[in-house]
């Protein structure tokens, strides 16, 4: 399996290959090789940064000799106006390398700006915000980056690092009790030691869980805030419980109050929107 470095490293690959191709036509045929300037990130709306550790890997994969003074680090609050960075070095690298730069910056700050809004939801409450698989293809480890410099919590990364049973899982293995028994099973064939999570549809699945046991987490999937804060004291702080589907920044807190360890919202990954930036020469 690949390392983080290595998959931010192909990320960065992939995407230079997709922008540049054969070539910057534009910034070669009007800028000599040997011209050296300066660009500054200029900060176009309020929001939270993220994206700066990954936008030094750019600079610094393309053109090893660009310098990168950062003024604002990840997870500041900033607002219109603030300069994050300064870049100094070759203009045809600053040129070529400012909409990959932007891009990550724009989409990681955009994700810990919505985190940000949904933790500060939470304060005085014991529940954290989650995140889903519901990410962009290609994109996952920055967008799970950008959730947890928002202050969010990160889920199961992928399908290979967190067992969750979910309805069709249940549905087609026969049932909570069969399904929970094969993933033991299948565990201890493998050698593998991964924590278990189960999605409840309704009380009676979430008693057939309490009945078998062997799961870690409980997920409790569209109940409404009535029947969550009920399922909370009936699960009576035997395993975590989760709460997911349609929870919006209007009703989070509200299930927070129920007492569930987690709220996992798609909204932070599947829909947001960039954060205004651009890097201007000064």
């Amino acid at each position: 399996m690949l390392s983080v470095n290595e998959l931010e490293d192909r990320l960065i690959d992939l995407a230079f290959a997709e922008d540049i191709g054969d070539g910057d036509h534009t910034t070669l045929c009007c800028i000599p090789a040997d011209a050296m300037g300066k660009s500054r990130l200029l900060i176009k709306e309020d929001g939270v940064l993220a994206g700066v550790e990954m936008a030094k890997k750019v600079f610094a994969k393309f053109d090893p000799e660009l310098q990168v003074e950062v003024l604002i680090e990840d997870g500041t609050e900033v607002h219109v106006g603030d300069v994050a960075m300064i870049v100094t070095g070759r203009i045809q690298s600053l040129l070529q390398t400012e909409r990959l730069m932007l891009n990550i910056m724009q989409r990681m700050s955009g994700i810990a700006t919505q985190t940000r809004k949904y933790v500060k939801l939470l304060e005085g409450t014991k529940t954290h915000v989650l995140d889903t698989r519901k990410t962009t293809p290609g994109l996952r480890m920055l967008e799970k980056q950008a959730v947890k410099i928002g202050g969010g919590v990160n889920h199961r990364i992928g399908l290979f690092d967190m067992i969750l049973l979910k309805d069709n899982h249940v549905d087609f293995a026969g049932g909570i009790e069969n399904a929970i028994n094969r993933c033991h099973q299948y565990l201890k064939e493998k050698g593998l030691d991964l924590k278990i999570e189960i999605e409840v549809r309704n009380f009676d699945e979430l008693q057939q869980v309490l009945d078998c046991g062997g799961v870690n987490r409980i997920m409790l999937d569209n109940f409404s805030v009535e029947n969550t804060k009920k399922a909370v004291e009936i699960i009576g702080g035997r395993y975590e419980t989760e709460s997911s589907g349609g929870i919006t920044i209007d009703t989070i807190r509200d299930y927070a109050e129920c007492g569930v360890d987690y709220v996992s919202v798609g909204a932070l990954t599947h829909s947001v929107k960039g954060l205004d930036m651009s890097f201007k020469a000064c």
